[in-house]
């Protein structure tokens, strides 16, 4: 689609020169019958420079090109009117650049909403923390978790406070949908019990945005086509609860290092399982951590997760994320596929697969 873009815009870039050319007398243009003025002919120049300007932001991917572009048109529109024998087909291409132009706004404007809420988490991250996990941290921890800390490489590294995902992977709605491409970035901040995620994805061939916020207990997903229609938009307690769940799946899956929270009551093991109890602002949720002979992480089961079913309503559904291909990302040895999974009393659904792309930890800024 991009491509496609930058091809008009470069063809609408030249057909403006053109009038800058017929102006000045530099080529013999009789195609445009309609004389020009030089002072016309610096207009068409400018109009054929905004359009190489917005190709030149759209390739650096600064956000003010929809601006300059939408300036683009409108001067364009203008010396098409004043032109209109000679080039009112322009005004089609003005017309798709137009609607272009506003899905791209919609798509920056909805984007910007996860942005900002980025920013102001970021605002409040305190600076100079660099105290180290040592082994004295992990003596509360039981045996497995410890040496899962060991394996990751979590030891004798600064303690984590907030961390930086990149995913990309497949999404869909159920065992009979299509799989949906996607990739994503979140932000996740221990202190303020903060997990912002925005997704983007493609069903049909249109693109799909989602963005999922979840503070302190408090949480909303909304799921847009073209950023600008609402397909799903999802809050209330038990979207708190579900996120909630998913909050400390990241922590134990992609952040080891923050095992040691206080909020975590580590109540029990069996074998390779190890049962725990995260509670936050007055939810409590309960997973199971599972590892293999490696000492790594290999699933995450809970029951505390809602999904919502086909009538509409949230309804509680076992939920687990297997865990495979252990490499080190940023010097932490981390889970690099992952799966999302549903357990219906008939069968699994395997909604999401999941690739790790990259992480940091204890960002500054973004």
């Amino acid at each position: 689609m991009k491509v496609i873009l930058y091809v008009v815009l470069v063809f609408h870039a030249l057909f403006h020169l053109l009038g800058f050319l017929k102006a000045y007398k530099l080529a013999p243009l009789a195609e445009i019958s309609v004389s020009i003025s030089k002072i016309s002919g610096i207009v068409w120049l400018i109009a054929s420079c905004l359009f190489v300007a917005t190709i030149a932001l759209m390739i650096f991917n600064i956000n003010a090109w929809v601006y300059l572009a939408f300036l683009s048109i409108m001067l364009s529109q203008y010396l098409i009117i004043t032109t209109w024998h000679d080039s009112k087909y322009g005004t089609i291409i003005n017309v798709i650049l137009l609607v272009f132009l506003i899905l791209s706004w919609c798509k920056i404007k909805f984007e910007d909403k996860y942005k900002v809420e980025v920013h102001e988490q970021l605002a409040k991250v305190q600076a100079g923390d660099t105290a180290i996990l040592k082994d004295i941290d992990l003596v509360k921890l039981p045996e497995r978790v410890q040496k899962y800390l060991v394996y990751t490489g979590a030891l004798n590294k600064p303690k984590v406070h907030n961390f930086r995902i990149r995913f990309s992977g497949n999404i869909r709605k159920n065992n009979d949908a299509p799989w949906m491409p996607f990739t994503s970035e979140q932000f996740n901040f221990l202190p303020t019990s903060v997990r912002l995620f925005f997704m983007k994805a493609e069903m049909k061939k249109l693109p799909i945005a989602g963005f999922h916020s979840f503070k302190n207990g408090t949480a909303f997903m909304d799921i847009r086509l073209l950023s600008l229609f609402t397909v799903q938009y999802e809050s209330g307690q038990d979207m708190g609860i579900a996120e909630t769940v998913t909050f400390f799946n990241d922590m134990c899956c992609m952040a080891p290092a923050t095992l040691i929270d206080e909020r975590i009551q580590w109540t029990g093991n069996n074998g390779d399982s190890v049962f725990a109890k995260f509670i936050n602002n007055n939810i409590e949720i309960n997973a199971t951590l599972v590892f293999n002979n490696k000492n790594e992480l290999v699933n995450f089961i809970s029951d505390d997760r809602y999904t919502i079913t086909e009538s509409g309503s949230m309804k509680k559904i076992r939920w687990s994320t297997p865990l495979k291909n252990y490499q080190v990302f940023n010097g932490c040895k981390l889970a690099s596929s992952a799966e999302t999974i549903y357990s219906y009393p008939d069968k699994d659904l395997i909604y999401g697969t999941f690739q790790l792309k990259s992480i940091e930890y204890n960002v500054t800024s973004n």
